[in-house]
């Protein structure tokens, strides 16, 4: 599959035209999990990073794509990445996948190795060393040479020691013993791979973090703005993701559900850093079966959460479904920005653009404030609007409006349209003033209830004044006697 370019803006003079946004590189050193399924990869992932990262489950073919995580180990920091199963072709059996799926999931183990600076091959003492370790070990030898570590997992008891010398014969060195569910050796293994690391001029000290564990979220800068992706299975979350950062970091395939657990991406643009975060597409929990779904989805809700805005993707050739609205709703109560994104758009006529359209207003009415912008992940069209919308978003999303301005605004709203008279009075609003912003919180000082009609127009009035475009606001109201 072609890595789709990163997402460029629409043609204008030279003099004018954007820089093109490019993946924001660390400069802590990389290490690569790497090996065939359902020998342990992610839930040595999370014994590093020292808390549950990645989706573990007993079944293979549960991870896809590549996840990166920040962890520290004796003041050293670095990247871990995860990786799906690697297959060779016609393998695909051993997961259940196609070999299609397979093989883009192999892909992107080969990327990770590829980048990586330590690669940590990972391989199950109970089964001993298959042919699917022989060909690994084969490719790494040929391709890191000199930067593997081969990890023997599932060494649970002293029993078992003396079986991880039978994975000499890869010809990677000498194999290391560690259990990644009970944490066995977990500590040696990372002494062992801090000290192969490449020398780093970060300062370990420099982030606060000191000697000891890794269960510090070392790297995570929570003031980067960040956007979560998220819709229904298969509206084209992960293709639009790989779009806006420029490269192949999700698996894109037709098989609903591709995507297992939320990769996060950080994006340097003109205007400053975006986490982008794809997440796995959201059903109902009454069709949630599988335990691997069931985690997909609390990890897509955190994203969510978590998120200071998020790109609502709406398949297009199908149009707003009931659980579109749902979701929506589940996105508006989460109190972040919202831009809504109707993909697949290049695929439509004259005729199901229109229909599509008048859906949204009536099935996403509540996300009135929220912008609608066509697009086609999979070709680049008008993908190049989105950042403008996200950055309206984020400012909107961090205003802070002065009071007196708030309050012109309020009295002219309540001069031009009087609340209604409630229990034999007429409320008003004596004063009003911001709290909080992302996003904007205002509480109203009033000697009365209004209706749930006239807040909303009052929001209104605001949104038009200070021009808070996709930002939801939070109106409290706070009663006075007088």
């Amino acid at each position: 599959m072609d890595v789709p370019a990163p997402i460029a803006a629409p043609a204008t003079s030279a003099a004018t035209t954007p820089r093109r946004p490019r993946i924001a590189r660390s400069d802590l050193p990389v290490v690569a999990i790497v090996g065939r399924p359902n020998v342990g990869k992610s839930t040595l992932l999370n014994r590093f990073v020292g808390r549950r990262e990645a989706v573990v489950e007993e079944q293979p073919g549960v991870t896809r794509d590549r996840k990166e995580v920040d962890t520290v180990w004796r003041g050293r920091h670095f990247r871990v990445v995860d990786t799906g199963g690697w297959l060779a072709p016609g393998e695909a059996g051993l997961t259940g996948e196609t070999p299609a799926l397979a093989a883009l999931v192999s892909q992107q183990a080969e990327l990770a190795v590829k980048s990586a600076d330590l690669v940590v091959l990972v391989v199950d003492v109970t089964t001993g060393v298959t042919d699917e370790d022989a060909r690994v070990a084969g490719v790494l030898r040929t391709r890191a040479a000199g930067r593997t570590v081969v990890a023997v997992n599932k060494v649970d008891d002293t029993t078992r020691e003396h079986d991880i010398w039978a994975f000499a014969r890869l010809g990677l060195g000498d194999p290391e013993p560690v259990s990644a569910l009970h944490g066995r050796a977990s500590g040696d293994l990372l002494d062992v791979i801090v000290a192969r690391l490449p020398e780093d001029e970060v300062d370990g000290a420099a982030s606060g973090e000191s000697d000891g564990d890794s269960s510090g979220e070392a790297g995570t800068d929570r003031s980067i703005f960040s956007v979560a992706i998220v819709g229904r299975p298969n509206a084209g979350k992960s293709t639009l993701f790989n779009r806006l950062v420029g490269e192949e970091r999700s698996v894109v395939h037709d098989t609903p559900g591709t995507t297992r657990d939320s990769i996060d991406t950080i994006v340097d643009t003109d205007t400053g850093p975006i986490r982008f975060v794809d997440t796995a597409g959201m059903r109902r929990k009454a069709k949630v079966d599988e335990p691997a779904e069931y985690f997909s989805l609390v990890r897509a809700l955190a994203a969510i959460d978590r998120a200071d805005a998020c790109l609502l993707v709406i398949d297009a050739t199908v149009g707003v479904t009931h659980q579109d609205q749902r979701l929506a709703e589940r996105v508006d109560a989460s109190g972040c920005a919202v831009v809504v994104v109707l993909n697949k758009w290049d695929l439509l006529d004259a005729e199901a653009r229109e229909k599509v359209r008048t859906g949204v207003p009536r099935m996403l009415g509540f996300l009135g404030y929220a912008p609608v912008l066509p697009a086609s992940a999979l070709s680049g069209r008008r993908v190049h609007v989105l950042l403008p919308a996200l950055r309206e978003a984020q400012e909107a999303y961090e205003r802070r409006i002065p009071t007196g301005e708030l309050n012109r605004v309020l009295r002219d709203a309540q001069a031009l349209h009087p609340p209604p008279i409630m229990r034999g009075r007429r409320p008003r609003v004596l004063y009003a003033t911001q709290g909080a912003a992302e996003p904007p919180t205002i509480t109203l000082f009033a000697n009365g209830q209004f209706p749930p009609t006239y807040l909303r127009y009052l929001e209104r009035k605001i949104r038009e004044g200070f021009s808070l475009g996709p930002s939801p606001i939070k109106l409290r109201v706070r009663q006075r006697n007088t």
